[in-house]
């Protein structure tokens, strides 16, 4: 679901079958090439969709952008890779239903 937060009210809600595609999935690289990398990012969902609606967002309030956050990066960099690699396998490997979620899958 996406809402317009300035300009036209307006919600978007696609529907559809997700894939979460990690770091070590063969098809990351192609598709981080069309974000600005965070480091500490954990996946990108690819959506097969099925069906997109829109309802008016009356009820989204209005709100200002003011900056990223840096808080992710500072993290990360503090981390380094091998602590995001023990966090990734201490806090994600499961999800919340108790699929796996191939996050340090080969």
């Amino acid at each position: 679901m996406f809402n317009a937060f300035e300009g036209s009210p307006m919600i978007l809600r696609i529907y559809g079958k997700a894939n979460a595609i990690h770091k070590r999935h063969p098809r990351w690289d192609a598709y981080i090439e069309n974000f600005i990398y965070t480091k500490g990012a954990r996946q990108i969902i690819e959506v097969d969709i099925e069906m997109v609606q829109t309802s008016c967002g009356f009820g989204v309030p209005i709100m200002e952008f003011k900056q990223e956050r840096k808080e992710l990066t500072l993290w990360a960099n503090k981390k380094g890779e091998e602590g995001l690699n023990n966090y990734h396998r201490e806090k994600n490997i499961q999800s919340l239903n108790g699929k796996q979620t191939g996050v340090l899958e080969d």
